[in-house]
């Protein structure tokens, strides 16, 4: 049973009852310090280039950035993607040579297209298949779970050596195709058939793949296997219908990952295995459309025995790329790649040590993407190194659930979304027997770039880096050094006990850290215990420095000791209440007529172009903007204040640019104390916004307005645009 099927646990926090439990205030400089000396790369060593499509050269539309579950710039790389319709393009500049080329792609649901490929303006003779058949995964029994998995990569040699400064385009032929990253590579000829092995071909294998081979690799195998010699795959496309069992001393070996490739959704299934079992430099791409949770569609399933390895493979359109099981102490995976799984990418699944998974990539994982779950007996002495994870859409990139004297290093990781943190270290047990977390675990040089999440069941975010009392208390030391975070979408260190009951986290110790803006704040302690901090210096937090509402109320304190050299977050949220959010402030400035009351709220659209969402006219940045769908009046934009408040001055802003010809506004002011029923607050008229003026408005309201929690900014025309467009909608109390 996958350990995953007990997400469902997850539980909804009440904020009422949290108390303030400041131990101890940390001393640090200000906020908007010099930024510090970036840290040493971390992730895997990979042989293609990875270029984001919002960087290239486009005549399609760009989307995003988005943080909100369930839509495709939220699961994009990068957050952001460009949407090609019918004939649309985007062309991309090589930087090194190259002769293949990956796609992360999106189409919509329930179609399939084609991307026509130009190299230096000629069309090729082949093109790229882009398919939704993969996509739209829904996992209803996993609690908090949306339609998620947008993406799907799509690979092709081009048939030709392409240098760097050629361009690559691709257009869209008839199907709407969003483009996310393409991965261009120099991939090698085939490798020779090494002396010696027993080729598959031999054993009645079918190449081109119209029959079924499952037979003759089992001959292979059965042949090889008593003499601990080489089973090998040739190029080719070859089809199995079942798994493979009873795999034990013996190397199955192919030509290359682009060139030897096996049509299987389950690969090795089998309980055990005497080891010594060596799978390399081959593909295995399967029919996985959905997630069955009961079913093993996993390129292996269960155990390869102590001692063996698995390299230099592609694994595709799998459930799980490894689902490990049973006795496979001193396993090592290296240098493979690991795309559109519906489940886990790895999880290493208890009874394992010294096992070491490193230099991997993983993207678009459907649950976390490198796990350890130390159920029935524990993980120890095992290893997580230099991988490198984008995009799982379901949860964490790597998490750590129980164990005994784990190491985490020198991994980057990208992009979460939904339900995890970039690295989950947790005693989430999900079923019993479950071993907790022993030992030292080492968590080190790790780069987290936009990880974290808004977790729906609890109605409250998950941090970059995440320490989780969930079951039981943290006994186990540990060790959190020299972590580079990048670009949280709300905290970077999270202390929960996430099954709400108040687990303390103890003997951690964060060292060595770059925090480099933080939608919220940089700790997000939740639950009670003590973590000493050294050397943490950040820049650009967007709340406060300090959250401290340890929950259940009355379950304890959680102490930050100063182990000094931290810079850049010694201020506190002050009310546990209500949850920071991200580049807000505290929530209720008071009666200060001088705060707006808008900046960082949710703000909602009737509608919304591109880029340019609600969310751009509270950021506090009068150079972004909203802008409504166009050429579809009457357009509104309503910011929810937190509270019923009586706003007595609105102000409304466009860019102040030279660039912004002047216009007229036709608009009127509504407020409710809900976000459903509203009352006219300043009747429609127009308004002229004009950059000789700074491009502001300013509208009055009287003494008798009433109270008001959802503002809203209603605009039925604009003479210069077909468009509603605010870069800031501010609300002051005088």
């Amino acid at each position: 049973m996958n350990r995953s099927v007990m997400r469902t646990s997850f539980p909804a926090l009440p904020r009422s009852s949290y108390v303030l439990a400041l131990a101890v205030a940390l001393v640090g400089t200000v906020v908007g310090a010099a930024a510090p000396a970036a840290a040493a790369p971390s992730g895997a060593s990979l042989p293609f280039t990875s270029v984001e499509a919002e960087s290239a050269t486009t005549t399609g539309q760009k989307i995003g950035p988005d943080q909100t579950q369930g839509t495709l710039a939220s699961e994009a790389s990068g957050r952001q993607a460009v949407r090609l319709d019918a004939g649309r393009s985007v062309e991309f500049t090589l930087t090194a040579a190259a002769n293949a080329v990956n796609v992360a792609a999106n189409v919509p649901d329930g179609q399939s297209g084609t991307l026509t490929v130009y190299v230096n303006g000629t069309r090729l003779d082949r093109s790229l298949a882009v398919t939704s058949k993969y996509s739209y995964v829904d996992t209803p029994w996993i609690a908090g779970a949306k339609t998620h998995h947008f993406f799907d990569n799509a690979r092709l040699l081009l048939g030709r050596d392409l240098q760097a400064g050629d361009k690559v385009r691709f257009e869209a032929a008839s199907t709407q195709v969003t483009v996310d990253v393409a991965d261009f590579e120099q991939v090698a000829a085939p490798a020779a058939r090494p002396s010696g092995s027993v080729s598959v071909v031999d054993k009645g294998a079918d190449p081109t793949g119209r029959q079924d081979s499952t037979q003759a690799f089992r001959d292979a195998i059965a042949t090889a296997r008593s003499s601990g010699g080489t089973v090998w795959i040739p190029p080719g496309d070859f089809t199995l219908g079942s798994e493979l069992s009873g795999v034990e001393n013996v190397t199955i070996q192919g030509a290359g990952s682009w060139h030897s490739v096996v049509r299987s959704s389950r690969f090795i299934n089998q309980s055990s295995s005497a080891g010594r079992v060596h799978l390399k430099d081959f593909a295995v791409i399967g029919e996985v459309t959905e997630r069955v949770d009961n079913n093993p569609d996993n390129f292996v399933n269960g155990s390869l025995g102590p001692g063996s390895s698995v390299s230099g493979m592609w694994l595709q359109h799998l459930k799980v790329g490894l689902w490990l099981t049973g006795n496979n102490d001193n396993l090592v995976v290296e240098n493979n790649r690991i795309l559109d799984t519906t489940a886990d990418g790895l999880n290493l699944n208890g009874t394992a040590r010294g096992v070491t998974v490193r230099n991997n990539f993983l993207r678009n994982q459907g649950d976390d993407s490198l796990a350890m779950w130390s159920l029935n007996t524990t993980n120890s002495d095992s290893t997580f190194a230099n991988n490198t994870i984008s995009q799982p859409n379901l949860a964490n990139g790597i998490a750590i659930y129980g164990g005994r004297d784990i190491t985490v290093r020198d991994n980057l990781v990208q992009d979460t979304n939904a339900l995890g943190s970039g690295i989950a270290i947790s005693n989430q047990k999900f079923l019993d027997p479950f071993l907790p977390l022993a030992g030292t675990i080492t968590v080190s040089g790790n780069t987290l770039v936009r990880t974290g999440a808004m977790n729906p069941n609890w109605n409250h975010p998950m941090g970059a880096l995440r320490v989780d009392a969930y079951d039981s208390a943290i006994d186990a030391t540990v060790n959190i050094t020299d972590t580079t975070i990048k670009d949280s979408p709300y905290s970077a260190y999270e202390f929960v006990s996430g099954g709400g009951t108040g687990k303390a986290v103890r003997n951690v110790t964060v060292s060595g850290s770059t925090v480099d803006r933080v939608g919220t704040v940089v700790v997000q302690a939740e639950t009670p215990g003590a973590v000493k901090f050294s050397d943490v210096k950040a820049t650009g937090v967007g709340a406060a420095g300090v959250y401290n509402c340890p929950y259940p109320s009355g379950s304890g304190t959680f102490t930050l000791t100063d182990g000094g050299g931290n810079a850049g977050w010694d201020t506190v949220w002050a009310d546990c209440a209500s949850w920071p959010r991200p580049g807000g402030g505290n929530p209720d400035p008071g009666p200060d007529p001088t705060v707006n009351l808008a900046k960082g709220r949710t703000a909602t659209a009737t509608g919304a172009t591109d880029v340019y969402t609600p969310g751009k006219a509270v950021d506090g940045d009068a150079g972004s903007y909203w802008e409504s769908t166009n050429n579809a009046f009457p357009q509104a934009i309503t910011v929810d204040l937190g509270a019923s408040k009586a706003v007595r001055r609105v102000v409304l802003k466009l860019p102040p640019s030279a660039a912004w010809e002047a216009r007229t506004q036709t608009l009127s002011l509504q407020g409710g104390t809900d976000d459903s029923s509203f009352t006219t607050l300043a009747a429609s008229k127009d308004y002229r916004f004009d950059p000789a003026s700074g491009n502001t408005v300013t509208v009055t309201l009287p003494d008798s307005a009433p109270a008001t929690r959802y503002l809203r900014v209603r605009v039925t025309a604009n003479s210069a645009w077909p468009a509603a467009q605010f870069s800031e909608v501010e609300a002051y109390l005088g």
